[in-house]
């Protein structure tokens, strides 16, 4: 089947389909953080040029700063190793209502144990259900307080790689810590606070961070790289773009139909390949195809890197173009 007997068709009809599914999230898309909290038993310890222990330090500063986030930001506070808390997630992801945070805020007394690795992956997890949700629009931001190393550190080994990989941005502030944290160099930002004032200053500065986004120069050259492909191309890429690196940390995307085609059409090295017939031959189209999935696996991974969000503005932008 040739490429130019799907437009505007076959096209069109998928580019509404994801539009109608798309669109409503467009206008109304948010920013979202996770701040990962540690309770564990050395958050009781006194935080310099102050009165206040770690945690009360830590409340305090989470209070003020929040209070003030653009509404547009949704906030989620998961704590590990409290000692009074049934559910860790003492603010669900969503929307910011001050009073019921500052409530969430002040649940929290230090207990023991750093299992910060493990914390990682469960906030993770749940800023890509709200990216699957958002179509890949907004931000997505893993905030890390914390004031000890981590007890499984094999996990924070395993986990934090995948995590930045999926786009999320990580950023760690260390709460009265002699040295470095061994996140800090392996996280987008470090921040020292060692004493209540820079405590609020570097949760202050990660926040002024949150609502920096791709601008349109980004999204137009993500729209001048698929509007030329080929209607299968830019299928496989809209697919690969839906459920790409959204899948629980630690585990490998899902087999899809493109990747069982590409698999077809390209075996292994070790895989006998078949004799082709002598003589010219003109290629199928099940062999354009075939190219067509290569070609888009490496297209997939330029677009994927410039973030997910762009989605809808470039279909948007093909939608209007194929129209002329």
């Amino acid at each position: 089947m040739k490429t130019s007997s799907i437009l505007p068709g076959r096209w069109l009809a998928l580019l509404g389909v994801v539009l109608a599914c798309a669109a409503p999230r467009a206008a109304d898309y948010h920013d979202s953080v996770v701040i990962v909290l540690d309770a564990s038993g050395s958050m009781r310890g006194t935080l310099a040029g102050s009165n206040l222990d770690k945690m009360s330090a830590a409340k305090s500063a989470l209070k003020e700063v929040l209070a003030s986030v653009p509404a547009s930001t949704h906030i989620g506070l998961l704590v590990f190793s409290s000692s009074n808390l049934k559910n860790d997630w003492v603010y669900p992801l969503g929307p910011r209502v001050d009073a019921d945070l500052a409530r969430a805020i002040d649940l929290p007394k230090a207990g023991s144990g750093t299992p910060l690795g493990q914390y990682i992956k469960i906030g993770a997890d749940r800023l890509l259900q709200e990216r699957t949700k958002q179509f890949g629009y907004g931000t997505y931001r893993l905030l890390i307080v914390t004031d000890g190393e981590a007890g499984d550190q094999n996990l924070v080994e395993r986990y934090t790689p995948d995590v930045i990989s999926r786009g999320i941005t990580v950023d760690v502030i260390g709460v009265g810590m002699s040295a470095r944290h061994t996140l800090a160099t392996k996280v987008h930002s470090y921040r020292a606070a060692n004493d209540p004032a820079s405590l609020k200053r570097a949760l202050a500065d990660v926040f002024a961070e949150v609502s920096a986004a791709a601008g349109d120069t980004a999204q137009n050259a993500a729209f001048e790289m698929i509007a030329p492909m080929p209607a299968e191309m830019a299928a496989a890429v809209i697919q690969s773009l839906a459920t790409s690196g959204n899948q629980p940390i630690g585990q490998q995307p899902p087999k899809t139909p493109a990747t069982s085609a590409a698999r077809t059409s390209h075996p292994s090295p070790a895989a006998s390949a078949p004799t082709p017939p002598p003589g010219p031959a003109t290629p199928s189209s099940s062999s354009r195809g075939g190219g067509f999935v290569l070609a888009a696996f490496f297209v997939v991974g330029l677009v994927f890197m410039i973030g997910l969000m762009g989605l809808v503005f470039i279909l948007m932008k093909v939608l209007k173009n194929s129209r002329k």
